[in-house]
């Protein structure tokens, strides 16, 4: 399978919070289902702009359909770079101390810096991995945001229609970057990049969501029975997105062998009802 010939990657710069903001618990007053969310979104302007550093090392060797993709994605992770920023400052504007969240991103990138740039690109390949198919399951299943605030739904629902949207875009500057490698090596390095950035991931956005829940004061079986329930029992977003996760490891695998547009268009029209796609800051 290879990236649709008619594939459209279009950056929509969309403004959230810039006239009001949203509760400390935004999603269904839940504090578990919040720090998951806001976890993950401490991680996003620094390992964004990690992945545009590593996409566009390769711009120049990329030419055609590859280019305009390259540049496109760029921009779209530009925009969701400059969003979470500002979802991120709610966040301390409720009282919570991102720093040592930012920190431990900080560190791990840092660490994968330390690497030759195809494997940069290859740590990237399999993070977009990650975040195409959590994004598939949030636009699949309705329960994940059901009882968030209208504006924090609409800013994780554009986000994960512009990660499926792009999600092969540094898969394929990986392919072109390694085209002089045997077949097994490139599989091999993706591969080990997934098992070390699957590792890596874990504990950045486990340690983020404990920050948060314990400047929340929630712990103990509450924090434990709420992080299962929601991660692996209802909705399940890890149980859900288990099978795609799997699909990676499989020699000739692609992220467009399972072509999900339908479920963009829907997204999208979805979103329109509620928010306007073209509202620039």
């Amino acid at each position: 399978m290879t990236t649709p010939k008619d594939l459209s990657i279009r950056p929509r710069d969309i403004a959230f919070f810039r006239d009001g903001g949203a509760s400390r618990w935004w999603l269904n007053g839940d504090p578990v289902a919040t720090a998951f969310y806001n976890a993950l979104s401490v991680t996003f302007p620094q390992g964004e702009r990690f992945f545009m550093d590593s996409v566009r090392r390769y711009r120049g060797e990329a030419s055609g359909e590859l280019a305009d993709q390259i540049a496109a994605f760029t921009r779209q992770e530009a925009l969701h770079t400059r969003e979470h920023v500002a979802f991120n400052r709610l966040a301390a504007d409720h009282g919570y101390d991102v720093a040592a969240m930012e920190a431990r991103t900080r560190a791990r990138l840092e660490f994968a810096r330390t690497h030759p740039p195809l494997l940069q690109l290859g740590a990237t390949v399999a993070l977009e991995h990650f975040t195409a198919i959590l994004a598939h399951a949030l636009l699949a299943d309705p329960r994940h945001l059901q009882g968030a605030e209208p504006q924090v739904a609409a800013l994780w629902r554009w986000h994960a229609i512009e990660e499926i949207e792009h999600k092969a875009v540094a898969f394929d500057a990986f392919r072109l970057a390694a085209r002089d490698l045997p077949a097994f090596r490139r599989w091999h390095i993706r591969f080990w990049v997934m098992i070390v950035a699957t590792v890596l991931l874990f504990r950045v956005v486990a340690g983020n969501m404990g920050d948060f829940l314990r400047q929340d004061g929630v712990g103990g079986w509450r924090a434990a029975f709420g992080s299962l329930n929601l991660l692996w029992r209802r909705p399940g977003l890890l149980r859900q997105i288990l099978p795609a996760y799997l699909a990676w490891f499989r020699p000739g695998f692609h992220p467009w062998d399972h072509d999900d547009r339908a479920l963009i268009a829907r997204a999208e029209q979805a979103l329109a009802v509620d928010w306007p796609l073209e509202s620039a800051a």
